[in-house]
């Protein structure tokens, strides 16, 4: 190991910034669009979780790795345990306004990513050239298609939980998003709302009720930071400027699946809905007196985050409200990337320390 290795492997951990970081990086894998691994990089950590994970993998308990892990995941958690329930009412309730902040704040991790590809290779037009049809492809099968797929079983919420520890290793892949796309994401942000009130009103079957999604998720995030966070170092060992590419043409392949004028559709009586016909549409009232409302079906209650949506024609006022959400947007992620002053030092390529 050269002295260079060695002085950044025993460098001290920029504390306040890896908090910073964890809570950025939360907020993104709330957020559809967004990618923690972008938000880290902005923050000027990126290097030292991407270098702190391989640590831990290979079994090297360094302090200044457990340190920052400690710290960024910690502050995932609390970000994630306490923003989970608004983020959700915004997706539900004015879900045309939450897909436009998406866009934007998609839209403003772009230079940020780009900055790290240039000189753009051949190689690199090719893997965002892919990159952007295979999340085009994705998104609108999704769309077409919103119930070909189960989403009820253990597996599945596992392997979405693989993919959405993408977010939490790869600048420009939001796992926010493929959890949109996969159709996983309010049911898994109403869990960890579930969660939360079931810890802090101390119910027992309020908790236990939010475990089916939660620890297949949750174990699956964690199979997946292992082992992307290791395929990492090697891709960008062996084909850097193709896998930035790919990585940008994710990001911008996000935004197909993210046209903000969708709005949910109340089910009739006689629909199929999650493979069952509906037979009433009835309103509930949960522990804290909130009214919801939910379709019955033969086989399950389902509540209306899990409704399908539907285009519609929007007025010059929601077009105006869209593109001033989508330039916050860009403008909330240009400036967290501000954060780091001297980011050209803060690279991707964590091969440096392998």
């Amino acid at each position: 190991m050269s002295t260079a290795e060695s002085s950044t492997d025993t460098q001290r951990p920029p504390i306040l910034r890896c908090l910073l970081g964890g809570t950025l990086m939360g907020l993104a894998n709330l957020v559809p669009g967004i990618s923690g691994g972008t938000m880290l990089l902005a923050a000027g950590v990126y290097r030292h979780f991407i270098n702190a994970i391989a640590d831990l993998t290979a079994f090297r308990f360094k302090p200044a790795s457990i340190v920052t892990i400690s710290c960024i995941i910690s502050a995932v958690f609390a970000a994630i345990l306490f923003l989970a329930g608004p983020v959700k009412a915004l997706v539900i309730d004015h879900r045309w306004a939450a897909y436009a902040l998406f866009i934007g704040l998609t839209l403003g991790g772009v230079p940020l990513v780009w900055k790290l590809l240039r000189p753009a290779t051949p190689g690199a037009v090719i893997g965002s050239i892919i990159g952007f049809v295979g999340m085009a492809v994705l998104a609108i099968i999704q769309a077409q298609q919103p119930d070909a797929v189960s989403r009820d079983g253990y597996l599945f919420m596992f392997l979405a939980g693989i993919a959405g520890a993408s977010a939490m290793i790869l600048p420009g892949v939001s796992g926010g998003y493929l959890f949109l796309v996969l159709g996983v994401y309010v049911p898994f942000l109403g869990a960890i709302d579930q969660f939360k009130t079931g810890v802090l009103g101390l119910s027992v079957d309020e908790t236990l009720r939010a475990f089916p999604t939660l620890v297949p998720v949750g174990l699956g995030v964690l199979v997946g930071v292992v082992g992307v966070s290791n395929l990492l170092k090697l891709l960008l060992t062996r084909v850097e400027k193709p896998t930035l590419g790919l990585l940008l043409g994710l990001l911008l392949g996000a935004i197909v699946g993210l046209y903000p004028f969708q709005q949910t559709i109340t089910p009739e009586i006689g629909d199929t809905l999650k493979g069952a016909s509906v037979t009433a549409i009835e309103e509930r009232t949960d522990d804290d007196g909130n009214a919801y409302m939910v379709a019955v079906t033969k086989i399950k209650e389902v509540e209306r985050e899990d409704w399908p949506t539907e285009y519609f024609a929007p007025n010059t006022k929601q077009i105006a409200g869209a593109i001033g959400l989508i330039l916050l947007g860009i403008f909330i992620t240009a400036g967290i990337s501000r954060l780091d002053p001297d980011q050209n030092q803060e690279q991707p390529n964590p091969s440096t320390n392998s």
